[in-house]
């Protein structure tokens, strides 16, 4: 992995600058599109600006009542960095707590006018039931409604915004200038039949100009391989933000090779994703020039996680040093103890791209007390794509 880093360092605060007129004026001074991988512990939101203003959220966070407030908090301090007033089209990959839990959360505090999902929830669940038959009906009601389907294109200014994947369905038809064989297909070995959300997750590739990004939500190995196999149906990737927070159940090498991704963002938590056998996957991926993560992995440990720099957020009481040899996952339970704790300040991993193919990715990050200092990783690719 070749790694083109750039720190800089600045005394102070870092500005905020908020535009309260509406994404319409923030849309008059932007220039680039904005990705922020906000920090939900573990979960899921990640929101997508272009230059025109108009603005995409895929999840929303944590159902726990605390995580929820927290979550959408977290949300709404990325929407305000953005200059947004409104969410114009929030999707939600899959009926998970993780990854809809916020949303009742975030809409008391900013309008969302396209509520977009897979369709039912088929693994009973009593939270995700309950909202959805009363809460998000009554949130959709007041807003625009759409079931995607693999093929459809989310109407967004200055975006190609292709579903890929809904509701266990793959695209059949590949997307402009994909479809070629795929190598990374011949060491596949099918999972079990998943039976669960993670399978019906809404997958998008968005396109700015020549920057592309992948996000598929919870997607798991055997929709990846139909997705990916034996001809790839997306094509080449730029941006990778890691499936399913690096769970080993998600990101064959047939999707994390054969998208050859030049920068991968993994949203995990500290007990949660990030498995070895994952970073040995993505690691490995042809063309990979960086990889982030917004918590260090106890399941890495020092073998595997990424350095500091690379890593948005640290921990409420900060451990003397980190594991050397991963760990294994203890087993749920009622008397499984806690991972180590996040609730603090919380810093999001941004990617701020360019028409040509150029893009800058930032962690600000907190270094002191009292909130953030203008301490930056950055990373910028120039020049034309190597393959």
């Amino acid at each position: 992995m070749r790694m083109n880093v750039l720190l800089t360092a600045a005394a102070g605060l870092a500005a905020l600058f908020f535009q309260p007129a509406g994404n319409d004026a923030a849309a008059q001074t932007r220039t680039t599109f904005d990705i922020y991988v906000v920090d939900v512990e573990g979960g899921n939101a990640t929101l997508f600006v272009p230059p025109s203003g108009e603005s995409v959220l895929i999840d929303t966070g944590n159902l726990a009542p605390e995580a929820a407030i927290r979550d959408a908090e977290r949300i709404m301090a990325a929407a305000k960095d953005a200059g947004l007033t409104r969410i114009d089209h929030l999707i939600t990959t899959h009926w998970h707590g993780d990854h809809f839990g916020g949303m009742a959360e975030l809409a008391k505090r900013i309008p969302i006018r396209h509520f977009i999902d897979h369709g039912p929830n088929i693994q009973p669940f009593a939270g995700a039931d309950e909202f959805i038959a009363n809460g998000y009906k009554e949130l959709y009601s007041k807003a625009k409604h759409t079931v995607a389907k693999p093929g459809d294109s989310i109407p967004v200014a200055g975006l190609d915004w292709r579903i890929v994947t809904s509701a266990g369905e793959v695209l059949k038809t590949p997307l402009a200038g994909a479809g070629a064989p795929n190598p990374s297909c011949a060491s596949f070995k099918p999972q079990p039949v998943d039976t669960t959300e993670n399978a019906q997750s809404v997958g998008s590739i968005v396109t700015f100009g020549k920057f592309r990004v992948a996000h598929l939500g919870d997607l798991t190995v055997n929709k990846e391989f139909e997705l990916m196999c034996p001809n790839n149906r997306v094509g080449t990737i730029d941006l990778f933000v890691v499936s399913h927070h690096g769970l080993a159940v998600s990101n064959s090498e047939a999707l994390v090779h054969g998208i050859h991704s030049r920068v991968a963002i993994m949203n995990n938590g500290t007990r949660k994703g990030g498995l070895p056998e994952v970073m040995k996957t993505l690691y490995s991926s042809p063309g990979l020039e960086d990889l982030w993560q917004m918590h260090f992995s106890l399941l890495s440990g020092q073998e595997y996680t990424v350095p500091g720099m690379f890593i948005a957020n640290l921990l409420d009481e900060p451990s003397a040093a980190m594991p050397v040899a991963p760990m294994a996952a203890p087993p749920p339970g009622p008397s499984t103890p806690p991972p180590p704790a996040h609730n603090g300040p919380a810093y999001w991993i941004k990617v701020s791209a360019q028409a040509d193919g150029t893009f800058t990715v930032t962690n600000a990050r907190s270094a002191g007390q009292g909130g953030p200092t203008a301490d930056r990783a950055q990373w910028r690719k120039r020049g034309p794509r190597r393959c």
